[in-house]
């Protein structure tokens, strides 16, 4: 089974009995496939079998939607019916999607400023499963980009978190294209903005790090090719340690 799975790329791919499994929040999702295919309206009435029939038709119509959208809805569904202690209960559930959820009720939450939302999804940004971990940005970016300063501010200091899964939530939350989210578009038109980000991580000794930064400025690249350009020059003259060249390297791959 450990074979199957790693090679399960596709969901058609995934055997029988990990779908199943995976469905029932029995196991953690190995690969990308496999958070796509499993059947969350079945987890979360395994994981909540007290649920009210309204909620779980609500999660099933939630299901009929695009994955980001659906983890958005069901996050608010879940946030309504079980209200913010529900949140404590999803993100140390044993199944990586249902943490998944409690990243999407941390954005769900109405009138919370920025920096409580920042330390609520702290836990879940350091995460040990690499889904939850995307989960969390992506549940955070539009309350991020609507407070761009701000949110700058903040990232700064996680730029210095001794955990390298903190340090790329920095540089990933904010990418200016990003991936299956909304562009940024000021970040798109000014990226320097965010060097208080990007400057602390060009010598990251993680590649975890290194290619979240790398990506960042390839899609700053898309826009402001002069700019990226110029920046990895800079940094290539004053800090050329092998992470920097490596991010430059990947950062301009894409310009000619």
């Amino acid at each position: 089974m450990t074979a199957a799975r790693k090679g399960a790329t596709r969901a058609a791919d995934i055997p029988a009995d990990v779908l199943h499994a995976l469905s029932r929040g029995e196991m953690q999702s190995a690969t990308l496939a496999e958070c796509m295919a499993l059947n969350q309206a079945q987890l979360m009435r395994v994981a909540f079998p007290g649920l009210s029939l309204k909620a779980l038709k609500q999660v099933d119509s939630a299901c009929e939607l695009g994955v980001l959208k659906r983890m958005g809805r069901i996050g608010a569904v879940l946030l309504d019916a079980l209200g913010t202690d529900g949140i404590e209960t999803c993100r140390t559930h044993s199944a990586d999607t249902v943490r998944g959820w409690a990243c999407f009720m941390i954005g769900a939450q109405p009138g919370l400023h920025l920096s409580a939302r920042l330390t609520a999804i702290r836990p879940l940004a350091d995460d040990d499963h690499f889904g939850v971990r995307e989960w969390a940005w992506m549940a955070l970016r539009p309350h991020l980009a609507e407070e761009l300063d701000v949110s700058i501010a903040h990232l700064a200091q996680w730029t210095s978190s001794p955990s390298e899964r903190l340090r790329r939530f920095a540089s990933e939350a904010l990418r200016p294209r990003g991936v299956w989210c909304a562009h940024i578009a000021a970040l798109k038109h000014e990226p320097g903005q965010a060097l208080p980000i990007l400057s602390p991580l060009r010598a990251d000794p993680s590649n975890y790090v290194q290619d979240s930064v790398a990506n960042w400025l390839n899609d700053a690249a898309k826009d402001q090719p002069a700019w990226v350009r110029d920046l990895c020059a800079q940094w290539l003259q004053a800090t050329p340690a092998d992470a920097t060249r490596r991010i430059c390297q990947r950062a301009m791959r894409n310009l000619k």
